[in-house]
């Protein structure tokens, strides 16, 4: 891993009507880190990860970098962000993967941005999407399954999938947003062991809002915590301690721990 950052977060603050969702927050990604995004509900995870791939607008004195190059400023988009968008994988809570389409076609998608708009509107993928997305599929141990109409798919099938479609697009950034809420614990856990395996075996770059406070203990070495919009923790899991914990969630901290919480 190198000191390079990738990803730049300056003062970003997000206000919906008379709420603050995001509150001065700043923030450095470097390369090859995977970090974990915590915080109570509302806290303003979701919010921030959006507003990283420019989805989400963020207040005027705020800005946002990725790979040196502006992604928003001065309260809107760049006009650049479709070529950091490119590099960034998305993956969402609820997979985001087209129900009546094949696997193999969701995840050769991710070669989109590479290739003719009306090839792949049309689904005549080049022999190099096809190898890719069928290398993808093998890598997330879903290969079996790529003929398979997505939304025949469970949950976790569809997110592996949702996975291997960023790994079609190159993607040297993921983003992912609560990418396990809606799995069970055992295909929860294949995720993010997927997900760490790409960290650590490929270099990518991971950031992952979690409510599940021991998968971001186990699978990442950073943790960001955030609290009614402010940033309220950035450093080692191991540092994460009962009464920080406290501090963040209040009393009832035991309840975004799956396995069991520290005591």
């Amino acid at each position: 891993m190198t000191s390079d950052p990738v990803l730049s977060i300056r003062a970003a603050s997000k206000t919906f009507g008379s709420r603050r969702a995001l509150d001065t927050v700043s923030l450095d990604v470097n390369r090859g880190e995977m970090i974990a995004l915590i915080g109570p509900s509302g806290s303003g995870k979701s919010t921030l990860l959006r507003s990283i791939d420019g989805l989400q607008t963020i207040d005027e004195g705020g800005q946002i970098d990725a790979f040196g190059g502006s992604v928003q400023a001065k309260g809107r988009v760049s006009g650049e962000v479709r070529k950091a968008r490119i590099r960034i994988g998305f993956i969402a809570q609820q997979f985001n993967l087209v129900g009546r389409l094949s696997l193999f076609s969701n995840v050769a998608l991710g070669s989109l941005g590479r290739i003719p708009f009306l090839q792949g509107l049309f689904g005549a993928w080049p022999r190099e999407t096809r190898e890719a997305a069928m290398a993808a599929l093998a890598r997330v141990g879903v290969a079996d399954y790529a003929g398979q109409r997505a939304n025949t798919l469970s949950g976790g099938q569809q997110q592996r999938g949702a996975i291997a479609r960023a790994l079609v697009q190159k993607a040297k950034i993921i983003l992912a947003d609560e990418p396990v809420a809606s799995l069970d614990p055992v295909s929860a856990r294949k995720v993010m062991e997927i997900l760490r395996d790409l960290n650590q075996s490929d270099g990518l770059t991971v950031v992952v809002t979690l409510h599940q406070v021991d998968y971001a203990l186990r699978y990442c070495d950073r943790v960001v915590a955030l609290k009614a919009g402010q940033k309220v923790y950035d450093g080692p899991a191991s540092g994460l301690k009962r009464e920080k914990l406290i501090d963040i969630y209040g009393p009832e901290f035991e309840d975004v721990f799956w396995e069991g919480a520290p005591q």
